[in-house]
């Protein structure tokens, strides 16, 4: 009983420790996932306006705008009216211009809202090139530095979140290895003895490889499930302001951990019985 005991704490304790590296894995994925849909969702708050020529009507305008619609590059679009201009230019400067000067100098344009990834800058140069061939349009306008500023400060982001994953991919690949390891070294006589009565290798291994499938599984089971517990806690605490339950995300962060257990501790596995069927009998006793 005190044997069956300890056999089954030694197989809690190394499913609770690769359950807690898998959900330090998982929220840095959850993070790097997070931040491609925070990045789409930026790049398609960029927008460039195309002002039209001044003696255009409405219908003319409309009429490209309808045309624009069909581009790969346009997520969305509004058309603003000479008077609709005036009138928020108006709330925005806090007086009547036209009062002023005496008429509306503005011209009406058409608001365009960017697919995600044509926002750069590169794309918007080619984008503004191929909108001169229209007679009607007067100038392209778009915040250049801000396209800029915004790519840079994305790339940046996604850059570290990436090194950030692969350093803590590699640090949980070495806990879970050592984990597993020290349940095979408790064992390592035994890998011998069999060994060297003539066990095939496969044999010796298949019994460990098998407790390693199943620490990676249970493993990826429970972090996923304080995961999915952390998700929930944190939608209800910051929904009204931030939606992290994107589906797809979660999704893809659950497969992540899931395989993530499975395959590390399988070949964490594998390599710790290879390093003792490859080794001496007498180095067994270091």
């Amino acid at each position: 009983m005190s044997k069956n005991r300890r056999v089954a704490g030694s197989y809690f304790v190394s499913t609770l420790s690769i359950s807690l590296v898998l959900i330090v894995v998982g929220l840095l994925i959850f993070l790097l996932l997070n931040a491609k849909v925070l990045s789409d969702h930026v790049k398609g708050n960029i927008g460039f306006s195309i002002i039209v020529k001044d003696n255009v009507n409405e219908a003319e305008i409309k009429k490209l705008q309808k045309i624009l619609d069909t581009k790969m590059f346009v997520s969305s679009s509004v058309f603003i009216s000479k008077s609709e201009a005036a009138q928020e230019f108006k709330q925005e400067l806090g007086e009547d211009f036209e009062e002023v000067l005496g008429y509306n100098p503005l011209r009406p344009s058409i608001e365009i809202k960017l697919n995600p990834v044509y926002a750069n800058n590169d794309s918007l140069s080619l984008i503004a090139s191929s909108l001169s061939e229209y007679d009607i349009i007067h100038e392209v306008s778009y915040q250049k530095n801000l396209v800029e500023y915004i790519n840079d400060n994305i790339r940046k982001i996604s850059m570290t979140l990436l090194v950030a994953v692969a350093v803590l991919v590699l640090i949980s690949f070495t806990l879970i290895r050592n984990t597993i390891h020290l349940a095979v070294y408790a064992q390592r006589f035994l890998i011998k003895t069999m060994q060297i009565v003539g066990a095939k290798s496969f044999f010796i291994s298949k019994p460990f490889i098998r407790s390693g499938f199943w620490f990676g599984f249970f493993g990826s089971m429970f972090a996923n499930i304080a995961l999915l517990a952390g998700i929930y806690f944190l939608q209800g605490q910051i929904g009204g302001v931030v939606n992290v339950m994107n589906y797809r995300v979660i999704l893809l962060m659950l497969l992540s951990v899931f395989v993530s257990g499975i395959l590390l501790s399988f070949c964490s596995a594998w390599l710790s019985v290879s390093k003792y069927l490859r080794a001496d009998l007498n180095d067994l006793y270091n």
